[in-house]
C-alpha cells in the first residue's frame, strides 16, 4: 500500500511471525527504494531492514501475533525512515562493547546503530516502534 501524507511517500507491509518474513521484509524495502530511485545506499538500509525484523521475530512477536514494515521518504527534506512495529515487550538495546566476539547473536542493532544516522526505540500500546533513519544526501553519513 502506498499513499501521500503531507509530502511523504508511506509504503507498510504485514508479516506474520517466521522466519521466512524477513526475507519477505528485505524484498518489500528493496522493491520501494527502488520506486523511490533511492539505489545509492539501498544495501545499507535493507540490511537494517533484515536485522529490525528478525529481531522482531525473535524477540518483540508472541505467538500468533506479526510485525508492520513502515517506510517512509520526506518529498522535502529526504529523510528516510524505517520503522518495525512489535507487540511484544521489552527495549533493544545496542551490546556493549567487549562483548564476546564469536557470539552468534547481539550484533544487529550495533549494524543499525552504525549505519543509520540516527535509530530508537518508542512506545506503542501494545509493544513498541524499533526505527532508524537516513537523512539526504546532505546528512551525516549521507546515506542514501
Amino acid at each position: 500500500m502506498q499513499e501521500e501524507i503531507q509530502a511523504v511517500r508511506v509504503r507498510t507491509a504485514f508479516y506474520r511471525r517466521e522466519r521466512r518474513s524477513v526475507s519477505l521484509a528485505r524484498k518489500f524495502a528493496r522493491s520501494a527504494l527502488a520506486d523511490w530511485d533511492r539505489k545509492r545506499g539501498a544495501d545499507e538500509v535493507v540490511l537494517c531492514v533484515s536485522e529490525l525484523a528478525t529481531n522482531a521475530v525473535l524477540h518483540g512477536v508472541p505467538p500468533g501475533r506479526g510485525y508492520r514494515l513502515w517506510l517512509a521518504l520526506g518529498a522535502e527534506d529526504g529523510v528516510l525512515r524505517v520503522e518495525v512495529h512489535d507487540s511484544g515487550d521489552g527495549e533493544p538495546r545496542v551490546p556493549e562493547r567487549g562483548g564476546a566476539e564469536d557470539a552468534e547473536w547481539g550484533r544487529g542493532l550495533l549494524l543499525v546503530s552504525a549505519l543509520a544516522d540516527a535509530w530508537g526505540v518508542e512506545e506503542r500500546v501494545p509493544g513498541k516502534i524499533v526505527w532508524c533513519e537516513w537523512r539526504s544526501a546532505g546528512g551525516a553519513r549521507g546515506l542514501p
